[in-house]
């Protein structure tokens, strides 16, 4: 069976390296599938969920607050300043977190550090949503 050598980095640490068959994520112009043998490719991540569908057929998920990925034949490489896995998601926290950030937005004027605090938001939105999708699917389980 073909696989791919997958690389998931965020700013504080490496998140996931493995063999995989299959990768979906993100991307900047909409949602990407990637198995082995892909066209080369440099894209920017949107916020959301990375699937990584393991060569023993198990499957990870971890929420990126966007970043880089870069596809070869054989790898694919992520980095995001933020990747946490699944299972670490914390719903509660990014509410916390989305709500000290809407705070700052109503008392902030400055128009780049709007755009700062929308960046934000919009990140901390998609992983509040992707902690919520993952402790439905454990619960159900």
């Amino acid at each position: 069976m073909a696989t791919l050598h997958i690389d998931v980095v965020s700013a504080e640490a490496s998140i996931f390296s493995g063999e995989a068959t299959f990768v979906a994520l993100p991307g900047e112009s909409g949602d990407l599938g990637i198995l082995p043998g892909h066209t080369p490719l440099i894209s920017r991540i949107r916020p959301g969920t990375l699937k990584v569908k393991q060569a023993d057929g198990t499957e990870q998920n971890i929420f990126v607050a966007g970043g880089i990925l870069e596809v070869q034949p054989h790898a694919v490489t992520v980095l995001s300043d933020t990747a946490i896995r699944a299972e670490d998601l914390d719903e509660a926290k990014a509410n916390s977190a989305r709500e000290r950030a809407e705070e700052a937005l109503r008392n902030t004027k400055e128009k780049a550090d709007i755009a700062v605090v929308e960046a934000e938001l919009a990140m901390l939105a998609a992983q509040a949503a992707a902690a919520r999708k993952f402790s439905q699917k454990r619960s159900s389980h």
